[in-house]
């Protein structure tokens, strides 16, 4: 039977450290730890030695040697005394120093992250010790100690995964991100075992998934101090410094962020004489918003004598070089002057095109937000596309009004009405309007609304994306015309729909109970869901966009009937263009005669009476009424009707269609929809 060694206190100055110790390496991290430790509490476990020969009292130390240095140090700081008493584990064979000290060192096993962060919060809750406490005491920092303790709030699912070993610490911690646990299980359920389970950045990503990182740029133009002014809550993130602190209320953020900019750009349309300033909320401008603008191309700068005089230096310079150049070839610094003085003459030559303050005046610039947070000027400029027609005709219609009518009249049938374009900004909004007519019969019709929202997907994933109208991740796109709110049947349409929409499943709790619980819902519901997540995706799309023949092909696939969705009133369309357009329109409807006998009318009041025209209130012949109720422009149509062929190819389509919505085939394009005012 082995007798077991004996544990006597020797003072600290009679240890030394022997030279059999097998630790040789440290971690100056872990050493304060240590000495912070015995500072608190003392030494809590004992040390191994051997006697010294020759050196009575005297003893080295096989294992322990970290705790005596620390002992030391506390010896030499004051803390402890120079006889400090250490318990001290003699061995009788010193030839198995070096066996002890290696099974001292290397059969351990350290706690775990999940052992610290509960023994942390046992400490903390059960001797009513205070974060700063125990980061004293243990040799750490304070935020070390609440990153811990953050972890200890994990999720169950998730600090059971830390402590099961089945996810690393830095996984915890990116969970860890956010305090909301509902939402760390949520996403730790759906990244599941999957390829992206153990990808730091894709966690992340989701749990912020609608919040905004105080790097962001727009929360960096906004400012925190605003934000939370305005009443936005900030989710910490302890293992990450504030500006990857989670800023939760987007809208505060995104109204925010709009009156600062739209101050910048105020204050830029005053300052530089731009005919139009438009705000982008982001760091670049989206294709979309520029695809059909024409660049503004200024003159090439003329330089300056002075800055000619500078170019002739140079090149008496780089000749002079050349000249003095041995056969060896240049110096460094030879080469280095060379290429200083070749980019300086190189850039007096690339000097930025001038734009004159004409130019300005008819150039649209946009504003965005620089990667510091700051409003930045996009370095290119369109040409503003028109100007609104009420101020570029108001000398043509006060010339108009000194005419007769019969000189007018005679103007008219001579030379026809003039067809000024419309403005961009109208076409834009027209599309709009457009769109949201062919979004409202693809969210009432789920059968297409499938085929149309899995041929995107599959066309996508092919590699073949561009001219797509729609989005494939259901998000809804940037509005072309920010502010613009549209007051048509469909719009209402479209809030009715959603507010039908049974949102019942929402509620059930984390990712898995909302899943059955929307598989529980009927298949109207479901369909109903489906029709308004592919219709949302729909991008407003001008005439001649991209994409803009496909959005008019599936309005005729849907037959929609355009004029019972939208008719022209003053205010979205008849106050927007040019009186010359207005009188072709009823010439379109009228004939010459009608055209002609509101020519005299000034422009206000000739937009009203159109609007009378267009909805059937106007007192007119009853095949002229007819073709006004028919009547569009051409922005609002969706092109001409399908061929008999067409039709015939798609007769199923149209038939799952009106099944779907519980009518006749003849009859599908007008059921399950919300009645058009």
């Amino acid at each position: 039977m082995n007798k077991t060694p004996p544990i006597i206190f020797v003072p600290a100055s009679k240890l030394s450290i022997a030279p059999t110790n097998v630790r040789k390496r440290t971690d100056p991290d872990a050493d304060a730890e240590l000495k912070a430790s015995i500072a608190a509490k003392g030494i809590i476990q004992n040390l191994i030695g051997v006697p010294v020969a020759r050196k009575r009292g005297e003893y080295r130390i096989t294992a322990g040697g970290r705790r005596l240095t620390q002992i030391n140090a506390l010896i030499e700081d004051g803390v402890l005394g120079p006889d400090y008493p250490v318990a001290v584990m003699v061995l009788a064979d010193k030839n198995d120093a070096t066996e002890v000290s290696l099974i001292e060192n290397f059969i351990r096993l350290n706690m775990s992250p999940a052992e610290e962060c509960r023994a942390f919060q046992a400490i903390i809750d059960g001797e009513k010790k205070t974060p700063a406490d125990v980061a004293k005491h243990f040799g750490l920092t304070e935020r070390f100690v609440l990153g811990r303790l953050r972890l200890a709030g994990l999720a169950d699912t998730i600090f059971d995964a830390l402590a099961a070993g089945e996810i690393t610490l830095d996984v915890a911690k990116a969970y860890a991100s956010i305090s909301d646990t509902v939402r760390q299980a949520a996403v730790f359920e759906e990244m599941g075992s999957g390829y992206y389970s153990t990808n730091l950045s894709e966690i992340r990503r989701r749990l912020i998934s609608g919040f905004y990182r105080g790097s962001d740029p727009k929360a960096r133009l906004v400012g925190r101090d605003a934000y939370i002014a305005a009443g936005g809550r900030i989710d910490s993130d302890l293992f990450s410094d504030a500006a990857n602190e989670n800023w939760i209320d987007s809208d505060i953020i995104d109204r925010l962020a709009t009156e600062q900019m739209e101050a910048a750009a105020a204050a830029v349309r005053a300052q530089d004489g731009f005919g139009e300033v438009r705000i982008i909320c982001e760091t670049r401008i989206p294709y979309m918003e520029t695809m059909a603008l024409d660049e503004l191309e200024g003159e090439p700068a003329e330089l300056t004598a002075e800055e000619e005089e500078r170019q002739r230096a140079i090149e008496v310079e780089l000749e002079a070089i050349a000249e003095q150049a041995d056969e060896d070839g240049y110096s460094d610094e030879e080469i280095s002057r060379i290429e200083a003085l070749e980019a300086e003459h190189s850039a007096l030559n690339e000097k930025p095109p001038f734009i004159s303050a004409e130019q300005k005046e008819k150039a649209l610039a946009y504003l965005v937000i620089g990667s510091d947070g700051q409003p930045k000027l996009h370095e290119r400029l369109f040409i503003v596309p028109e100007p609104e027609p009420e101020v570029e005709e108001a000398a043509a219609e006060s010339e108009a009004d000194d005419n007769s009518a019969e000189e007018v009249e005679q103007e008219l049938i001579e030379d026809g009405p003039s067809l000024a374009p419309i403005s961009q900004k109208l076409a834009e909004e027209l599309a709009i309007m457009k769109t949201e007519i062919l979004r409202l019969h693809v969210a009432s019709d789920p059968h297409f609304a499938l085929d149309l929202g899995t041929f995107f997907m599959v066309d996508t994933a092919l590699g073949r994306s561009y001219g797509h109208p729609s989005e494939l991740r259901a998000t809804a796109p940037y509005s072309r015309v920010p502010g613009f709110e549209s007051d048509t049947p469909a719009a209402e349409g479209w809030t009715d729909l959603e507010a039908a929409l049974d949102r019942s499943w929402t509620e059930a709790g984390n990712l898995v109970e909302r899943y059955d619980a929307f598989c529980g819902l009927d298949e109207g519901a479901r369909a109903a869901w489906l029709g308004w997540a592919i219709a949302r995706t729909l991008h407003a799309v001008p005439v001649g966009g991209a994409g803009a023949d496909l959005i008019d092909h599936l309005g005729r696939k849907l037959e929609i009937e355009e004029h019972v969705w939208w008719r022209p009133t003053a205010r979205r369309y008849f106050d927007r263009v040019s009186k010359g357009r207005i009188l072709a329109h009823f010439g379109e409807v009228g004939g010459l005669e009608l055209s002609n006998r509101y020519a005299a009318s000034k422009k206000h009041d000739l937009a009203a009476s159109a609007e009378k025209l267009f909805a059937g209130q106007l007192i007119v012949e009853a095949e002229v009424k007819d073709r006004a109720l028919n009547w569009l422009p051409d922005e609002m149509r969706f092109g001409p009707a399908l061929s008999s062929e067409c039709e015939s190819s798609d007769q199923g389509g149209g038939e799952l269609a009106a099944e779907a919505a519980g009518a006749p085939g003849s009859e599908a394009s007008g059921e399950g929809l919300p009645e058009a005012a």
